[in-house]
């Protein structure tokens, strides 16, 4: 079956770097986006990044971000290690939230269940 596990969640000072990583199976990960959303206490979840596939030829997909993370985040991807990894970097006390991975196969949403990101000084 289809299994997302998120790692790489921590406390961070303001202005650090984490990165995230996703490990997918029972499903062909080169062939499917994958999105890293995220969900502060309080509020809805939110789209962070997405990354696409070149029809799992390479590694690199087309990219997608919320405004709030352009040019800090970096979302990337290795089809061979069935990973996908978010890069954070400049964190803000704002990113504090937990991270999900997700991918939909087959019409069906999948989802890891979380990691746990907090920015604080």
């Amino acid at each position: 079956q289809v299994q997302l596990v998120e790692s790489g969640g921590g406390l961070v000072q303001p202005g650090g770097s984490l990165r995230l990583s996703c490990a997918a199976s029972g499903f062909t990960f080169s062939s499917y986006p994958m999105t890293w959303y995220r969900q502060a206490p309080g509020k809805e979840r939110e789209l962070v990044a997405t990354i696409t596939t070149l029809g799992g030829i390479t590694d690199y997909g087309s990219t997608n971000y919320a405004d709030s993370v352009k040019g800090r985040f970096t979302i990337s991807r290795d089809n061979g290690k069935k990973t996908v990894y978010l890069q954070m970097n400049n964190l803000k006390p704002d990113d504090t939230a937990v991270y999900y991975c997700h991918a939909r196969v087959f019409l069906v949403d999948y989802w890891g269940k979380g990691t746990l990101v907090t920015v604080s000084s």
